[in-house]
């Protein structure tokens, strides 16, 4: 990486009410941004809102006041939403701010007087909610190819960017670049789109039926196309041709941050305007998936728009924070549910990250009051415990130029579990009551050691509660200030406890919670309601079980627990992912039969979709496979 780093987010939509689709963009941008400043990087992050067009007029109009009025009041809900977020940008672009009107002027201006710009008749299909012209073939089933709405057939005069002319510059750009267009997936898309031949892009709206937008600065009858003008803002952010000294300093972006749903534009639009302009191209357009519940895309229409404040209500900014980032693999769609959204905060927040804190706080109050001790003789227990931390530092690094931070919280979060496990294993309640005094301070300090580590990788994403947690450590944060401090951070030594309160309060399910509450049976009293409610011969007939051969293992990368198994069942073959990977290596599960339930609806666990659940039986730590006695074939079903 070099020593800057510029990203930005899509400018949104004023109109839109923010929901969990920009709060992940705008989470991410803030994450990547705080990890580069932690880095010692010349950071900036430009984020804000697209104020012109014709919703916009159309809003305006309906409310019976103006754009500009109408755009102040519904800013709002972005600005307000980023500071309760805790988002970090540097600036909040308006596209109805003077100074970007008019630098889109005079690029525009600029580009006519070249002839990269040019006026003719145009017939085509209006879209007049996502704003865009369509050609007869690009409609589907007559209506708006984004969108679904019905369309307009117009035809009229206007202005057009010679964007064909970059068509094969743009092919060789993107195949010579593979970092460009990020996944490299979202790269062949747009070379799929540029095989066919790129037309010319309409870049005016006469006046006579949209005047809400920048003034073409050669014909005051037409305004700019509110994409082209969108475009520009992440120049005219940073300086380009208002402050000739920040714009060398800011440009190129490292980052343009958008959903695949704007890949286009970003990936075909913006790059020839810029090559039109003489300008170097970004680093990275990095397009991320849609949230979706079930297998739907949240919108409007269909009423399953998640609203962040909801989830931050209930488990605070961080922790809502943390899901998006950990739940989502960037480059695809993830699925957001208040049962996932709990079961992970439960897991890896308060009983993962919470317990170790808790347990490291109390042992080190009770054998020394507070005051973290000096190591001494390092064990490969030891030595076990800071490989698990080290692992995760390299791998967050490595994952913030790969943009994939999930991979990156995995490492940290198998840095925590290791801590727990550490515990276990060393036992310091057992050694303080033998008075193995050495071994004992050096398995309290490993531990808030690794705590303080961890603490440091995880504060962009929860800056909040990892301040706390520094301050349960007695940690100084101008001390360890960023993963780069970390490689000459001497240690914990002499850093004063205190007694943790609990950062991540686990939420109760709604199952574990009693409706009413009634006075508890003595304990002699006999069990009479059973613990599972009796389901009917019906109700299990729906569950189907069958025998499965595991043919390949191995473990998921980033995951400890988790062993990703292809199996056959009967004639198909299934990818599953099981929690057996500390009962089970790879070599010891391949070719047994097993019992899977084998109509369980698909779903992905951390990341990796798991098609079935084998069954288990656990004691305490023992875990056994359910098997087959004897041969039998795999697809048999069981009942």
């Amino acid at each position: 990486m070099n020593g800057k780093f510029y990203v930005t987010t899509p400018i949104y939509y004023v109109n839109d009410r923010p929901h969990i689709g920009h709060a992940y963009t705008t989470i991410l941008a803030d994450v990547l941004a705080r990890f580069h400043r932690s880095l010692g990087h010349d950071t900036f992050f430009l984020t804000g809102t697209d104020e012109h067009g014709q919703k916009v007029q159309n809003a305006a109009e309906k409310r019976g006041v103006p754009p500009l009025r109408h755009c102040d009041e519904t800013v709002v809900r972005f600005q307000e939403l980023w500071k309760r977020l805790g988002i970090t940008n540097d600036r909040f672009i308006r596209t109805t701010q003077a100074e970007h009107k008019r630098v889109v002027s005079e690029i525009m201006q600029e580009l006519y007087d070249r002839g990269e710009i040019y006026k003719a008749d145009y017939t085509g299909w209006y879209c007049v909610g996502c704003e865009r012209f369509f050609t007869e073939k690009d409609l589907a089933d007559g209506k708006c190819p984004d969108c679904g709405r019905d369309v307009s057939a117009i035809t009229e005069s206007n202005y057009f960017f010679r964007m064909s002319k970059y068509q094969q510059w743009l092919i060789d750009y993107i195949k010579s670049h593979p970092d460009f267009i990020l996944p490299a997936f979202r790269a062949n898309e747009t070379l799929g789109f540029l095989k066919k031949p790129l037309g010319d892009l309409c870049i005016s709206r006469p006046k006579s039926r949209l005047n809400w937008g920048i003034e073409l600065p050669f014909d005051r009858d037409y305004v700019c196309y509110v994409w082209f003008d969108a475009l520009i803002n992440y120049i005219s952010g940073v300086g380009y041709r208002t402050d000739a000294e920040t714009f060398a300093r800011r440009w190129p972006a490292s980052c343009h941050l958008i959903g695949k749903d704007i890949l286009t534009t970003h990936s075909v639009y913006w790059p020839t305007m810029l090559k039109a302009m003489g300008l170097p191209m970004p680093q990275t357009i990095f397009a991320h998936g849609w949230w979706l519940t079930g297998n739907t895309k949240m919108s409007k229409s269909l009423g399953n728009v998640i609203n962040p404040m909801d989830m931050i209500d209930r488990a605070g900014v961080d922790a809502f924070r943390y899901f998006l980032l950990a739940e989502m693999s960037p480059g695809n769609d993830a699925n957001f549910s208040e049962d996932a959204f709990i079961a992970r905060y439960n897991s890896d927040l308060a009983n993962d990250l919470g317990n170790l804190l808790s347990r490291v706080s109390k042992l080190t109050i009770r054998a020394t009051g507070g005051t973290i001790p000096a190591p001494a003789e390092i064990t490969d227990d030891d030595r076990e415990l800071i490989a698990a931390v080290n692992d995760a530092i390299r791998t967050m690094e490595e994952s913030l130029q790969s943009y994939k931070l999930d991979q990156g919280l995995d490492a940290v979060m198998n840095a925590v579990r290791a801590g727990n496990r550490y515990l276990e294993k060393c036992a310091p309640w057992t050694l303080a009551k033998q008075g193995d005094t050495a071994r004992l301070h050096t398995v309290l300090y490993h531990a808030a050691d690794a705590l303080c580590r961890v603490a440091v990788l995880l504060a962009p994403v929860m800056p909040e509660k990892m301040a706390e947690l520094l301050s349960v450590l007695g940690v100084a944060p101008e001390t360890v200030s960023g993963i780069a401090a970390l490689k000459t951070f001497p240690g914990v030594t002499g850093c004063t406890m205190r007694e943790a309160i609990p950062l991540f309060p686990r939420i109760m399910e709604e199952e574990e919670k009693p409706a009413v509450k009634e006075a508890r049976p003595a304990k002699s009293a006999p069990e009479t309601v059973p613990a599972v409610p009796p389901v009917t011969i019906e109700e299990f007939g729906r569950i189907q079980l069958k025998t499965a051969k595991v043919l390949a293992a191995e473990k998921v990368e980033g995951a400890d627990k988790l062993l990703k198994l292809r199996i056959e069942v009967g004639s198909e073959t299934r990818q599953l992912i099981a929690g057996v990977a500390q009962s089970y290596s790879p070599e010891e599960i391949v070719g047994k039969t097993i019992v899977i339930v084998a109509n369980l609806r698909p779903a992905k666990i951390r990341g990796v979709e798991s098609q079935g659940m084998l069954l288990a039986a656990k004691a305490g730590k023992v875990l056994k496979l359910v098997t087959i006695d004897g041969d039998m074939p795999s697809g048999v079903v069981i009942g």
